[in-house]
């Protein structure tokens, strides 16, 4: 049964960071509020939100405040510890659900599941002392990366590695925690796939796209991807079924190589994700929006994009161009509001669109 929220209700927001603040322009235009738990005051979301709860994730009587002032509660950020989403999930709903967020938020938990519902990834193996650690070296080979379970995001956490005798000294730098061996893929493209799945079942995808990225962090985005039609239909049915298996509510990402004629889903993301940027330029229905639509039991809306797309993250010190992006009438500029300039800090993004030539009678 579907729980429809009413406007005029709260939508809690687990993170502070431009997700935050994209999501909660949506809820604003769709007559919710957006309440928004961040660890400090001059996070992006706090800006655009209706009201903010300030403090620590171990901070319960900080959570428990936020919790008693909204009436549902989602994320932009999906490292939230374990106790505290289920510390919220018992006193107000929360989409996606615990378990949903446990599986992504940890490498091991997520390609272990992956496989357990058969999809394929890279080669891999967990690392959780020196023993698994020779192991894996051994299963997995060389070249690998290894990456922390945990806490890993923009390429951070993660070291490449070539022999087994520098395994156990890159694994000492990230901290001896638990991580992932993978094998190195010699990919062609990466590409990813946005969907959307609400309350009742029912999901929108969109399109996928290629991404390329830049030590690690995403640059561009091409929308859609220049794909042969199979694969583009295998990557939408296979986040499909991830979206299913984890009875997922909200907005899910996955991350894919391809590998010639294979499909290898990298990692997956509970949230809404850089690589959907572009929808709230040349979609009918914005992947931000889609987010409140699901959380609050609305109708999920049209996928369908009005325009090809290029969406550029203005990175670090790219995005002192900004007076160039917002002069050219063909680009859509985006800031995030970070009073902060550093390397490898996404500080907004710029998308470029090309219109599609649609049948006149085409319905969205």
């Amino acid at each position: 049964m579907l729980k429809l929220l009413k406007p005029g209700s709260t939508i809690g927001m687990l993170g502070g960071g431009q997700l935050g603040r994209m999501a909660a322009a949506s809820a604003l235009r769709l007559g919710y509020h957006c309440h928004v738990y961040a660890q400090s005051a001059d996070e992006p979301a706090v800006e655009a939100a209706s009201d903010a709860t300030i403090g620590a994730w171990d901070d319960f009587a900080a959570l428990d405040r936020f919790a008693d002032a909204v009436d549902v509660i989602t994320l932009e950020f999906e490292n939230v510890p374990p106790e505290v989403a289920r510390h919220l999930a018992a006193r107000k709903p929360l989409r996606p659900g615990v378990d949903a967020l446990a599986t992504a938020q940890d490498r091991i938990a997520e390609k272990t599941f992956l496989n357990s519902i058969g999809v394929e990834t890279a080669r891999w193996a967990r690392v959780e002392s020196s023993a698994t650690l020779e192991a894996a070296t051994q299963s997995v080979g060389f070249p690998a990366i290894l990456k922390v379970a945990r806490q890993g995001y923009d390429g951070k956490g993660q070291i490449r590695i070539s022999g087994s005798q520098v395994a156990e000294t890159a694994w000492t730098s990230l901290g001896r925690v638990p991580c992932v061996l993978e094998g190195i893929v010699a990919f062609e493209r990466e590409i990813s796939v946005v969907l959307a799945r609400g309350q009742d079942g029912v999901i929108a995808a969109y399109p996928a796209v290629e991404n390329r990225h830049e030590n690690g962090i995403l640059q561009e985005t091409l929308a859609p991807a220049a794909l042969p039609q199979i694969l583009a239909e295998e990557a939408q049915a296979t986040a499909e079924r991830i979206a299913l298996a984890l009875d997922f509510v909200g907005v899910l990402a996955v991350e894919y190589f391809i590998d010639g004629p294979r499909l290898l889903v990298n990692e997956i993301a509970p949230r809404p994700h850089n690589s959907g940027h572009w929808t709230m330029d040349a979609c009918y229905v914005c992947q931000f929006e889609q987010q409140i639509r699901a959380v609050a039991g609305l109708p999920l809306g049209s996928t369908i994009r009005h325009s090809n797309a290029v969406m550029t993250n203005l990175i670090g010190e790219a995005v002192l161009e900004w007076q160039t992006h917002i002069a050219d009438p063909g680009a859509h500029l985006h800031l995030y509001g970070k009073n902060e300039i550093r390397p490898g800090r996404k500080m907004g993004h710029v998308t470029r669109v090309s219109p599609v030539a649609r049948p006149a009678n085409a319905s969205r």
